[in-house]
């Protein structure tokens, strides 16, 4: 049987990351290597994988290395042909692993495959794939929609979104730029989008397997702060910390820079205008404060450039 190997970044989740752990364990296929990245939790995480997931890979990180370091250690030291990189809020069906590896054997350009990852409500959708929006956003399929049979068909879809995606080694091996799987200089956020469009660049293709369920509590890891304004609880970018919308904005930028032919940017430039003119209005009026870090840190596009040469 192929070795499959399961990477989940944690930072002070332990009860989140008890339930993931244990869906886990419980999957159809074996076998599974488990590696816990730790981002130096205070919370207890650490004492509970020792004690009760003796199973389970743990690598200590002395602070908080975000999302894609943290990823690319434990993709780094796991052995796998094959990759999944789990959020630690997520809970996955018992077959959720063996439908996503179907769906990546039965094409050799399929790089990565996503599931259908539900609301935590059961009722509604979270992710039904992941889409490249004309603005250059990510746009997760069927989002906060009502389950339907829509979807309920298997496609090709552009990325498999970053809750619980399967990444073939063998694409992650190919489309690694100066020795990182994933952009370390993103820490998190739109980190997802750009493995995937790195690799439709390699001519890898993305997959869409609704036979893989999974439930995830969307936010639980990232969002941090309750808006008070009301009308701005619609948005899921008024709930991130300062540190976070800058990060966010900054990888969108990057993203786009490193990825995008001159041909589609200027194609969906209508789009892409009518969002910044969202982003920054929202900036201005509520968060002017983040405006000059934003500034300080696009001092990055210099380096991504130079990515954008070499992929």
């Amino acid at each position: 049987m192929e070795l499959v190997s399961a990477i989940i970044a944690n930072w002070n989740k332990k009860a989140y990351l008890k339930d993931c752990l244990d869906s886990l364990l419980n999957q159809t296929h074996s076998p599974i290597e488990i590696i816990v990245v730790d981002n130096g939790s205070w919370d207890g995480s650490q004492q509970m994988l020792k004690e009760k997931f003796p199973q389970v890979r743990l690598i200590i990180n002395e602070h908080n290395e975000l999302y894609c370091r943290a990823q690319n250690k434990g993709i780094g030291a796991a052995k796998g042909e094959f990759i999944v990189s789990l959020n630690n809020d997520v809970v996955l069906e018992k077959d959720f692993v063996e439908e996503l590896l179907k769906a990546a054997n039965a094409n050799e350009r399929t790089g990565m495959v996503c599931g259908k990852i539900m609301s935590w409500d059961r009722a509604t959708v979270d992710s039904a794939g992941q889409m490249l929006g004309r603005s250059r956003r990510p746009v997760e399929r069927g989002y906060k929609k009502k389950d339907s049979a829509r979807y309920d068909e298997p496609c090709y879809i552009f990325s498999a979104g970053g809750v619980a995606p399967l990444y073939k080694r063998k694409m992650l091996e190919e489309i690694k730029i100066d020795g990182e799987y994933f952009d370390e200089s993103y820490g998190m956020f739109y980190e997802d989008l750009d493995i995937a469009w790195r690799g439709r660049l390699f001519g890898w293709r993305g997959f869409y397997n609704p036979c893989a369920l999974a439930y995830h509590r969307r936010g639980g890891t990232a969002k941090t702060y309750t808006p008070k304004i009301g009308f701005l609880k619609r948005y899921d970018l008024a709930y991130l910390s300062p540190e976070l919308k800058t990060s966010l904005v900054k990888n969108r930028y990057m993203t786009i820079l490193k990825n995008d032919s001159l041909r589609d940017f200027i194609i969906n430039l209508p789009w892409i205008a009518g969002y910044e003119i969202k982003l920054w209005s929202y900036l201005v009026f509520f968060n002017p404060c983040l405006i000059p870090r934003i500034i300080k840190n696009m001092s990055c596009l210099k380096a991504v450039l130079r990515k954008r040469r070499k992929i």
